[in-house]
């Protein structure tokens, strides 16, 4: 029958050289065996070397992309990337809201891995006060947790408290990830807390490496993944966590600088 088989969608740019974005969600949708769509929201020009030009789709576009998943797919389960201007964000949100598409993972891409910010203020905060609402999960970076929380992060209570100020935002859960900015750390410890207000830490070894590209997006494709096959978010989240772990340990030559994360590495058992 039609549609038995799950099926996500990736709302993000696309990225040329294939490490990041919407390729990378494909990846890590592919890899977990769930069907992957895709609303293709921007272009970018880039390589392991840098971002060299972007373009950004039109919203009438865009929202025929949704129309056409729409009427023919069962999306169970979405997540956004990378979201250039306030309006694009509202066009997202006003056909996320008319489509069923299941449970929404929001990757807020709001500051780089460190810490240099993506988005204008006005974006900013509709992403802030209009998409988080929406958000089934969201999966900030420990830069982006800083910026939503209104507060600097420099112990787990502090994660564990701006987990909390971003629990407020209306995200009915959240992943937030733990600073990987020094080169000289054993570890990284992400901290989740559920909307049933169950928290724990997720702690892996920390690569130091230069082959990183899209570890954020193949994490929250990745959760979308798997609640696409009806896995629970706690769950999501720890399979979601060994698999970039794995991705990242086992790196490929690709690229001469900033390469991409290994998609091909992460065991089928997880």
């Amino acid at each position: 029958m039609a549609n038995e088989f799950p099926q996500a969608c990736t709302i993000a740019g696309s990225d040329s050289d294939g490490s990041a974005g919407m390729q990378a969600d494909l990846h890590t949708f592919f890899r977990r065996k769930v069907y992957g769509t895709a609303v293709m929201t921007a272009a970018v020009a880039g390589n392991s070397y840098g971002i060299h030009d972007s373009v950004t789709l039109p919203t009438t576009f865009i929202d025929q992309e949704f129309k056409d998943l729409a009427d023919d797919y069962h999306v169970r389960a979405s997540k956004t990337g990378m979201l250039a201007d306030s309006e694009l964000i509202r066009t997202v949100i006003k056909n996320y809201q008319a489509y069923d598409f299941g449970p929404l993972v929001v990757d807020p891409v709001i500051t780089t891995k460190h810490g240099n910010m993506l988005l204008e203020q006005n974006a900013y905060k509709t992403l802030r006060d209009e998409l988080i609402p929406l958000a089934t999960v969201i999966t900030p970076n420990f830069f982006e947790a800083q910026k939503l929380a209104e507060m600097p992060i420099n112990t787990r209570e502090d994660m564990a408290t701006a987990a909390q100020k971003l629990r407020q935002l209306g995200a009915k859960s959240i992943v937030l990830k733990g600073s990987h900015h020094d080169p000289n750390q054993k570890t990284v410890s992400d901290y989740v807390l559920l909307e049933s207000g169950e928290a724990f830490w997720m702690t892996g070894k920390f690569f130091p490496t230069d082959r990183k590209n899209g570890t954020g997006d193949s994490l929250s494709a990745c959760i979308a993944a798997e609640l696409a096959k009806g896995n629970s978010v706690k769950d999501a989240a720890k399979i979601a966590k060994r698999f970039v772990d794995i991705a990242i340990e086992n790196d490929i030559a690709v690229g001469h600088k900033f390469g991409p994360i290994n998609h091909w590495a992460p065991a089928d058992e997880l």
